[in-house]
């Protein structure tokens, strides 16, 4: 009897070394997963809806930076700088310097629609656009609070979910992104 558990009990502890040693082994085999599994977790976004692992890299460096008004660095930024900052650095693209004028510089892309990497724009007790942040996956997108800095948030919330406006994805390469893109289009009307 005492055999028949000696045995039993060293087949299951071969079982989970060769268990831990394959789960081991697919993972460190790619860094890649390892990170989408990471700031999967930090994010709360599913891993396979993480395309672009510099993205989140990028936002996870900047989680908890402070609110400034006007602010670009890591000792205090606002919404539109941060957006600015993520195109720039992850996507080597410029857009404009505030949320009106990047909103002007995109394509509008309806909610259930919207990819990671797009911008995602809010009218906050205003008829204006006064909010934008860049939308993660799984209805969560990264912007700089003004009462809790760089952070991750959900559209679903009631108070995202009231304010949202629209989304946007930044045009193709045949339009030029600029802070003014507004004002050439209202020059056209005056002509």
């Amino acid at each position: 009897m005492n055999t028949k558990k000696l045995v039993a009990g060293m087949l299951f502890i071969g079982l989970c070394l060769v268990s831990q040693a394959q789960t081991t082994k697919s993972t460190s085999a790619d860094p890649d997963n390892l990170a989408k599994e990471y700031f999967s977790q930090i994010m709360g976004v599913a891993s396979n809806a993480m395309a672009n692992t510099k993205l989140y890299q990028f936002v996870y460096e900047w989680l908890g930076t402070p609110y400034r008004l006007g602010g670009d660095s890591k000792r205090g930024i606002d919404c539109s700088k941060f957006s600015l900052a993520v195109y720039e650095n992850v996507f080597n693209t410029t857009i404009g310097y505030n949320s009106r004028n990047q909103y002007a510089n995109v394509k509008p892309i309806r909610k259930n629609d919207l990819q990671p990497g797009d911008l995602v724009f809010f009218k906050i007790r205003s008829r204006h656009i006064t909010h934008v942040g860049v939308y993660l996956g799984d209805d969560k997108f990264a912007h700089a609070s003004s009462s809790r800095g760089v952070m991750v948030s959900n559209l679903n919330e009631a108070y995202w979910k009231r304010y949202y406006y629209n989304g946007g994805r930044p045009f193709e390469e045949e339009k030029i992104m600029t802070a003014n893109a507004g004002a050439e289009d209202e020059n056209k009307n005056l002509n």
